[in-house]
């Protein structure tokens, strides 16, 4: 692989859909450069302005009007991000939205953009550094902790549904845990309450099991502080840091299992997995999910994100909606039929408001290939595109190809 192609591998995979100028700049500056440039810490954003939480009331209207006003400071929300991840540059947007899919909530059952939004920027905040604050900030989240139920686990009626999906599908995988210690965990997490006007959690000793715990391989304090306890012996677990290794290469690196990395955090793993023999022989195995590839179509063809939820629905990709705890699906699962022809739809509408000026001379093709950052065309393709003179349509089957699909 040429240093040019390395380098664009690099920032098709730590950024969304970097732009001909970012790659020239990324190619003058080398790999190392370029991967520490995209690593860097960057400013918490300033949040959108939502409005108040939506009151209620007790009669039915004021419910009804509370679920739309909830369902419009969502779709506020939704724009605003994507908004952030079309002008973003770095890395920090895509591991925010890498996090959002490995904790999964989903403001369908949550229903408020407010602590959507907070669980953001806990992503943002703690998302890049060690994983015991992530944690134990994760695991006080109100949003997840009304999307796994955890107001309703109290001292005389645990629920093991956080406790089971923190260990399981958050931070140490299938095998590296006991159900003895699901239900040790409910315990420990028993007595959190959301209130939704504040936007904040808490716990109610009243409801909660003040108990000591065996858990995994120590004792976890029943006091308010053993949520910190749980964190904490959940992280020096050693499944934990292999298994976000694992999480981080299925959606940074390539299929099959991870390379041999070590690093503390989300940032250290990534810039080991970048550093790999690995992820350079991955070039090209990734299949990208919806929001990254129309993301990264705004990014390159310099079109702002207005007007694309209904892309993105159709799509089957809508933020801060997935389809369950487990996430979003990944791979081959993005390339049926149906959404092949789905995203050659919205392809044509996005080529419909790009700049084509580039596009007409007799190196389209490879004007086509520096603006969508494409190593190159297959045989197949590439003769599939050259008898294409109208350049709107050649750029709409360009985003629609196999090449521009799979990174």
């Amino acid at each position: 692989m040429t240093d040019r192609r390395l380098v664009m591998h690099l920032l098709r995979r730590l950024s969304f859909g970097p732009t001909a100028a970012e790659v020239d700049a990324a190619v003058r500056a080398g790999y190392d450069a370029t991967l520490e440039r995209l690593l860097a810490p960057v400013a918490l954003p300033e949040p959108p302005d939502l409005g108040p939480e939506p009151d209620p009331g007790g009669s039915r209207e004021g419910r009804q009007a509370a679920r739309k006003k909830q369902r419009e400071q969502v779709g506020v929300l939704g724009r605003w991000w994507l908004s952030r991840m079309v002008a973003d540059p770095t890395a920090a947007e895509k591991l925010t939205f890498f996090w959002h899919g490995h904790w999964a909530t989903s403001a369908q059952k949550v229903r408020s953009a407010r602590l959507m939004l907070a669980q953001q920027q806990t992503f943002r905040r703690y998302g890049t550094g060690p994983t015991g604050p992530f944690v134990r900030a994760m695991l006080r989240d109100p949003a997840l902790i009304l999307w796994l139920d955890g107001q309703k686990n109290t001292r005389k009626a645990p629920n093991e549904n956080l406790s089971r999906e923190v260990m399981e599908l958050f931070t140490l995988g299938v095998g590296a845990y006991t159900e003895d210690d699901v239900k040790a965990g409910a315990r420990v997490l028993t007595g959190w309450q959301v209130d939704r006007a504040a936007g904040t959690a808490r716990l109610v000793p009243r409801r909660h099991d003040d108990q000591a715990v065996a858990l995994l391989d120590g004792r976890a304090d029943g006091r308010a502080d053993g949520v910190d306890s749980y964190a904490d012996l959940i992280v020096r677990q050693s499944a934990h840091l292999p298994f976000l290794a694992g999480r981080l290469w299925a959606r940074y690196g390539g299929p099959g299992p991870a390379p041999a990395v070590t690093g503390r955090d989300a940032t250290s793993l990534l810039r080991a997995i970048c550093a790999a023999p690995e992820f350079a022989a991955a070039n090209g195995t990734l299949v990208k999910q919806p929001i990254e590839w129309l993301v990264g179509a705004l990014r390159q063809l310099r079109i702002e994100p207005d007007g694309t939820e209904p892309t993105l629905r159709a799509l089957g990709q809508i933020p801060l909606r997935p389809p369950s705890v487990g996430g979003w699906p990944e791979g081959a699962a993005w390339l049926t039929t149906s959404s092949t022809l789905t995203r050659l739809r919205a392809a044509q509408k996005l080529a419909a408001k790009a700049e084509i000026d580039d596009l007409t001379g007799p190196d389209r093709l490879e004007a086509l290939a520096n603006r969508l950052a494409i190593d190159t065309w297959t045989d197949r393709t590439h003769a599939t595109l050259t008898p294409i003179k109208d350049p709107r349509r050649l750029l709409a089957l360009a985003l629609a190809s196999p090449e521009y699909a799979i990174h």
